[in-house]
């Protein structure tokens, strides 16, 4: 019992946020309520905690619920914006390379903490990479979880006080909740996320379910859509992951780093928003697309909100993940090519 109260205790305040955070009208109350409430008593010292599997069942129904977005029309209209998608991918790496210099000038750490620490990666993803180049790995750790957060709280809050609202014509291929074919989703879904944990690969328990989902869609194989209560249990899931990383310990971190992050968050987050304006101009999509696409968040966050906002679904998860696999596959060669480079300069 002393071991699942602070799991159980999560779960409670996770949906006291989630109920009071719907009564106040706020954008996606179900991850948001659940993740401020959550951090701010964890802050103040209660023991909270949310296992593994939870935020892997949050992440294989929004995963599963993105794919069934992505029907033989869709995918057609992705394709077709490829080079918008390469430009975002080319362009975040950019923005994270400069981003981690700007953290290590102001936050006077090593350059290579500071490179994985702003990487627009996953935070395990360049937690594990950080600590295979000798980074300080709780430093990483800290700093992708500010980032992650403040564009949680700020870009929906924002698009929605802005009045941004789409009319998304990206409508899912199911539609109806189906027992049956439920059932068989769950079955397919988690079969696809649990090859993908097998075969190590970042984000397997949204990628693995969305790549069943979307083969199972552009096919036309219509099973069932996900029941609305489902999508809010993942979304407390995820909002209570989110949450328990911060304790009395985090705040503990010196405070110049955790300011120099915050700085560093807000700057790369403000450059990505006006190259995703940019790339809207330029490919004729909507720019609010665009600019969730380019949002330094995760791939379940942003896509929620793309979801909540009609705003380009498989637009705004295409762009993630191909962000997410091209980071995880060039970011250890781009950083010993960069250590290769900044060493030959040193010996002239």
């Amino acid at each position: 019992m002393t071991k699942a109260r602070p799991v159980l205790l999560a779960l409670l305040l996770g949906l006291i946020g989630a109920q009071v955070f719907t009564w106040l009208h706020t954008p996606l109350p179900w991850l948001i309520g659940p993740l401020f409430v959550t951090a701010l008593v964890g802050l103040a010292g209660t023991a909270l905690h949310c296992p593994v599997p939870f935020r892997q069942a949050g992440q294989w129904a929004i995963g599963t619920v993105l794919g069934l977005y992505f029907t033989a029309p869709v995918l057609q209209i992705l394709l077709s914006n490829l080079s918008v998608a390469i430009l975002s991918l080319l362009f975040s790496i950019t923005l994270g390379a400069f981003s981690g210099w700007l953290l290590y000038k102001i936050a006077g750490i090593d350059r290579t903490t500071g490179f994985f620490a702003m990487a627009l990666g996953g935070a395990s993803e360049m937690a594990t990479q950080a600590e295979r180049y000798g980074a300080n790995i709780q430093q990483v750790a800290a700093a992708h979880s500010v980032r992650v957060v403040l564009v949680v709280f700020l870009i929906p809050f924002v698009f929605q006080l802005s009045g941004v609202h789409g009319q998304d014509l990206f409508l899912p291929g199911s539609r109806e909740v189906v027992v049956w074919g439920l059932l068989i989703l769950v079955i397919l879904t988690c079969c696809g996320g649990m090859l993908l944990t097998r075969l190590g690969v970042a984000n397997a328990w949204v990628i693995g379910p969305m790549l069943v989902a979307i083969c199972l869609t552009a096919f036309g194989v219509r099973l069932s859509a996900m029941p609305e209560w489902v999508m809010h249990l993942s979304q407390l899931f995820i909002g209570i992951s989110l949450g328990t990383r911060f304790t009395p310990a985090f705040l503990r971190t010196a405070p110049r780093f955790l300011f120099s992050v915050l700085l560093c968050c807000l700057i790369t987050l403000t450059l990505a928003a006006g190259f995703g304006y940019f790339l809207g101009w330029i490919s004729q999509l909507h720019p609010a697309t665009v600019i969730l696409a380019m949002a330094p968040g995760g791939i379940a966050e942003m896509s929620l909100t793309a979801k909540n906002l009609q705003l380009g679904v498989p637009v705004v998860t295409a762009f993630h993940v191909m962000r997410m696999v091209g980071l995880v596959m060039l970011i250890g060669p781009l950083f010993r090519a960069a250590k290769k480079i900044e060493i030959a300069i040193g010996r002239r």
